[in-house]
């Protein structure tokens, strides 16, 4: 045996081609007609941190290429990794990545003023940048945006489900090219199952299959569980996946402190949490003949997390306004209906078609952000805060290839992308600032059109790949003024033109260099563009800015990989430009009620972000496999000819492990080093300016194991900081001052255990 893998939904209708499922099916999951049966190749993916050299991806070009004939960065999460992970969340999934990190901060928000650590986790972490710069996808379909307004904070990372996933593609370097606005630092694909997966996934072709599978993570004190069942009756197959976990808050190493502290905002333990989430995802899949496939999917997630906020207690003496106590109730919710089509010409067809294949999506996406807050004040009057963000979206995309092998081998992919988004959010509640009435809206709603086109050559001989492409964007934003109090409102509509061209050299087995140069870019948000808000009891106000312009990136990239032997190496130097940032400044004003101080988005900072990574792996024998990696990135960013540390350049990190395979046991033990920050690639903190915490050099060990119980009966169980060692992650503490005194409070978990269960059927 081998390890295998009630929301509201809005529909759509489509006719086109297949395209969220473009990974699975480029690897030719499955082939169903009603004479035969399903045929499947192996699946890609080895273990994150390796390199990947003879795996199949489609994220990289949109199109299937091998991984070695791809001109850019790329690591890939398979199935098989993600089931002896059993990985928590997202920020566990990617914690063995060398330049890719998740931002998750311990929850220690107020009512009114910070928003620290309620977006949960927030964003990828891709060389430097981070949030709406780096695209994030699910099947195809972008999450929805980062969103942050005072105390009220949104992420990304909460809107997916472990246990749905297939495999993950990790791209490094500006990817509008493939698919427009937003991947300025790279794209992070995220693949759920295909019926395949469950039904060959033992390598027999079975009519029906699943499994059961629980997990216990000690960090959170969660208990997760995952029904999977699939089956197949002639021309169809089908899917349903459905997922549960409930936990509380993560520990972390925080050092004892009086009973006193632990109850007010010097609390360094962490606040108390209670969460549950709940998953589904069903898939149905027709093979109308030898070349076409029809699709249909479900995919919806809801989370709901509740906190005792005691950090945010206010210690005595008390005033008026302390604050006694703090509730918050969060929720999230992402519903998605999808219909795909894909041709496939038939051999026959191929020599006289100039269409070999077509893909297109249609799909349709909601997302809601609820965060609910009960503050108790002293003698002042009690406060509550009720902050909503939707985001609907209806979208169809199309990729179409055609082949000229009879000049140079040469394939050609084209396509486009649409989308249209109505984006909203309302802040509500008792008590509002002085000079507000709520409800009130941050931003006006938006609706948000996005369209591309692309197309790009792949020219292949037997030494050398030259992959030029070229897309055209156009992005539209058009506000409401309904129930908007915040001001002059204003549209925005502009292009953008995304070049790229990549080439490899296989000169031989052991030395094939690559490099790409591309360009990128990320449209202003429609919060940035429109932004009204006035306290001038307080002094400031902020303005929306009908300039603004998109931020851009020029990345190059070059590289070689290799293999000698049993040995795989990949050597990458890249180096990024960034200008056009979108910042928010004073621009005028003192800060009084008589002369604000006026916010706006501005294009204001530029940035460069240079650095070097290694990877290999030895393959010793037939059962057991060493690998290493090592990444080192360096970046600033210049503001008003002021050249400044960027913040966002996570620390070199060194990754070392020693794999045994076996066909009833495996194990790995693995080692991270991560090195600190110099205090010259730290920007100060505060108002005077003070010199900002900078997290001392740590390495941990972790270990990992799976065994099989017979044909049926799996266990893994990983043990993380083996060692119980005491450390902070950059992502996590940045911002925080050096003198700060709960500098423990961002501490991460110490020694740790995670087991997981599997039952196949």
């Amino acid at each position: 045996m081998h390890c295998k893998k009630p929301i509201a939904i809005a529909l759509a209708m489509a006719w086109g081609a297949f395209a969220p499922w473009e990974s699975a099916l480029a690897q030719q999951a499955v082939t169903v007609s009603s004479d035969a049966e399903p045929k499947k190749l192996p699946q890609s993916g080895k273990a994150a941190s390796q390199v990947q050299l003879k795996e199949i991806t489609v994220t990289a070009t949109r199109t299937s290429r091998e991984a070695d004939d791809v001109p850019a960065t790329l690591t890939q999460i398979s199935a098989q990794d993600l089931e002896r992970k059993s990985a928590r969340d997202l920020k566990d999934l990617l914690s063995d990545e060398l330049d890719v990190s998740v931002k998750a901060a311990p929850p220690r928000f107020t009512a009114t003023g910070s928003a620290s650590g309620r977006a949960g986790n927030e964003s990828v972490n891709i060389r430097g940048l981070e949030g709406n710069q780096v695209l994030m996808m699910v099947d195809g379909v972008r999450l929805p945006n980062n969103f942050s307004f005072g105390a009220f904070a949104t992420g990304r990372g909460d809107f997916l489900e472990m246990g749905s996933l297939q495999g993950v593609d990790i791209l490094r370097g500006a990817s509008s090219t493939q698919y427009g606005s937003d991947g300025l630092a790279g794209a992070v694909s995220f693949r759920t199952l295909m019926p395949s997966d469950v039904l060959l996934a033992d390598g027999k072709n079975k009519h029906h299959a699943g499994y059961l599978r629980s997990g216990y993570s000690s960090v959170d004190r969660a208990w997760s569980g995952t029904v999977t069942g699939a089956a197949q009756q002639g021309a169809w197959q089908s899917l349903i996946v459905l997922n549960t976990r409930n936990g509380h808050e993560s520990r972390n190493h925080a050092d004892a402190q009086s009973e006193a502290d632990s109850l007010t905002s010097k609390r360094t333990a962490p606040n108390p949490v209670d969460f549950q989430s709940q998953a589904v995802l069903a898939k149905v899949l027709l093979q109308a003949d030898a070349e076409h496939q029809f699709g249909m999917s479900i995919d919806a997630q809801q989370r709901r997390q509740k906190t005792e906020v005691i950090s945010a207690r206010s210690p005595a003496p008390l005033s008026a306004t302390s604050v006694l106590d703090l509730d918050a109730d969060d929720q999230n919710q992402r519903s998605k209906l999808a219909f795909q089509h894909r041709y496939e010409a038939s051999q026959a067809t191929q020599k006289n078609s100039w269409l070999q294949r077509a893909e297109t999506q249609v799909y349709t996406q909601h997302a809601m952000v609820q965060q609910r807050s009960y503050e108790d004040r002293n003698t002042a009057a009690d406060r509550v805060r009720d902050n909503q963000y939707r985001s609907n979206v209806l979208g169809i995309s199309s990729l179409m290839e055609s082949r000229f092998p009879d000049w140079q081998s040469q394939r050609l992919s084209y396509g486009f992308d649409w989308s249209r988004s109505m984006i909203s959010a309302v802040r509500d509640g008792t008590v509002p600032p002085y000079g507000e009435s709520f409800p009130t809206k941050p931003f006006p709603d938006t609706r948000y059109t996005m369209g591309g086109a692309f197309v790009q050559s792949e020219i292949d001989t037997a030494q050398f790949s030259v992959i030029p492409a070229l897309r055209f964007d156009h992005y539209q934003l058009q506000p409401s003024a309904l129930a908007y109090t915040g001001g002059a409102i204003t549209k925005l509509s502009d292009h953008a033109l995304t070049p790229r061209l990549g080439v490899i050299w296989r000169a031989t087995t052991a030395f094939a260099p690559y490099a790409q140069i591309a360009r990128g870019f990320r449209a202003p948000a429609p919060d940035q563009v429109n932004n009204g808000f006035t306290n001038l009891a307080s002094g400031y106000s902020s303005i929306g800015n009908p300039n603004l312009k998109a931020e851009h990136a020029d990345s190059k990239e070059l590289g070689v990989r290799g293999q000698i032997g049993g040995l795989k190496y990949a050597l990458t130097a890249f180096d990024n430009r960034y200008d056009n940032f979108i910042s928010q400044q004073v621009i005028k004003g003192v800060g009084t009620p008589a002369n604000p101080l006026i916010f706006q988005f501005i294009n204001l900072s530029q940035a460069q972000i240079r650095g070097v990574e290694a990877r290999a792996q030895w393959q010793i024998d037939e059962h057991w496999m060493a690998h290493v990696g090592v990444s080192r990135l360096h970046g600033e960013s210049e503001i008003n000819g002021k050249q400044q540390a960027l913040d966002s350049i996570n620390p070199g990190k060194l990754i070392l492990g020693l794999r045994y395979e076996g066909a009833q046991f495996g194990g790995q033990i693995s080692a991270q080093h991560h090195a600190t920050k110099a205090r010259s690639d730290i920007a100060s903190v505060g108002n005077p300016p003070s010199p900002a915490f900078a997290p001392p050099a740590y390495t941990v060990v972790n270990l990992s194991a799976y065994c099989k119980l017979g044909d049926r009966f799996s266990l893994t169980a990983r043990l993380d900081n083996a060692f119980d060692r005491k450390y902070w992650r950059w992502s996590d503490v940045r911002g925080i001052a050096d003198t700060s005194p709960i500098k423990d409070a961002y501490t991460s978990a110490g020694r740790q255990l995670q087991l997981s269960a599997q039952y196949s059927y």
